[in-house]
């Protein structure tokens, strides 16, 4: 930032933003983003409150972001996010007049994609647990968030579906489970219906709902139908309730798991986790799928979103046939 002086972590301030969000039942990783732009916006006014500052503070902070530090225009969005939610919502002091700033300007990328071999020469590195999550990813257009936090309920082997609960934009849709990995799935399930035994066995086994659920249905965190597909391999601590519980496994885990497979599978893409998603609609489009379907199913609400797919169908750059193939 603008410059060096440092705030402290656990600053009245900062906490009282911190309860805030807690109490509207913000999720842990929205807490730790919000906080970290609220800080860094102090941080490059000085140390000034923000109580002492408005509109115009917020827009030269905005335009340092996207012409100091070139940063990618959905950072810029949270950070607005992050400072209207504190002044609105904290200070209760919502900025009324129009804000002006300098947008950050992203060039339109291309998405990577697998070849449908590249895909299941990737699946082929990995095993257990990441192998079923990776398949999912390929096969039902999952982010990695959405398939880590996949819950015992919302997976409908009579239906043939998974039900994605709060997704991006707080969204709710359906996607479809594939035949090859129902085996995998229900085996994964499986296993975490062991762990959860194991964990009431010693006294444990509930498992994290938001606050608005844990109340309304008391006895829920310790049913079976709530636990995670894919728990993490040992209980830990709840860093806001102190309860010990058994979270989904770490969305890094599979990163870290995907990036050796797709080097072990000799792929020379700067491919990840999310290469999959791309690579199941591109998939769906060669399929002939309708674009307005595979919208629904990747749960994009701009059919524009969707559209970027059309750019890599396997069929050539544009669906051109090149003069040396006439």
């Amino acid at each position: 930032m603008r410059n060096e002086i440092s705030l402290p972590q656990s600053s009245p301030f900062l906490e009282s933003v911190r309860i805030v969000i807690r109490r509207k039942n913000y999720s842990i990783k929205t807490e730790h983003t919000y906080l970290k732009w609220v800080r860094h916006f102090i941080h490059f006014h000085n140390k000034r409150h923000p109580q002492d500052m408005g509109a115009l503070e917020i827009e030269s902070y905005l335009s340092h972001l996207a012409v100091e530090r070139n940063v990618a225009p959905a950072t810029q969005r949270v950070a607005l996010n992050a400072l209207v939610f504190m002044y609105r919502h904290v200070l209760q002091a919502p900025i009324e007049e129009k804000i002006s700033f300098t947008y950050s300007q992203k060039a339109p990328r291309i998405p990577t994609v697998f070849s449908h071999d590249e895909a299941c020469r990737v699946l082929d590195q990995l095993n257990g647990m990441h192998h079923t999550m990776a398949a999912l990813l390929y096969g039902t257009g999952l982010r990695v968030m959405e398939c880590t936090r996949l819950r015992i309920k919302d997976v409908d082997f009579a239906l043939k579906q998974i039900i994605v609960r709060n997704g991006k934009g707080n969204k709710d849709r359906v996607a479809p489970i594939p035949t090859k990995i129902t085996v995998d799935l229900q085996q994964a399930i499986e296993h975490a219906k062991k762990l959860h035994a194991f964990d009431l066995s010693e006294g444990y086994g509930e498992v994290y709902l938001p606050h608005a659920l844990a109340r309304k249905y008391p006895n829920a965190p310790k049913e079976i139908a709530w636990q995670y597909v894919f728990p993490a391999g040992k209980r830990s601590v709840d860093p806001r309730s102190s309860v010990i519980r058994r979270h989904h496994i770490g969305e890094q885990s599979l990163q870290r798991a995907v990036k050796q497979a797709i080097k072990n599978a000799n792929i020379y893409k700067q491919a990840s986790c999310h290469t999959f998603r791309h690579s199941f609609a591109t998939r769906l489009l060669e399929m002939n799928y309708d674009i307005r379907t595979v919208q629904t199913l990747l749960g994009h609400s701009d059919v524009k979103t969707t559209e970027i797919y059309t750019h890599v169908v396997g069929r050539g750059a544009l669906a051109v046939t090149s003069p040396l193939d006439i």
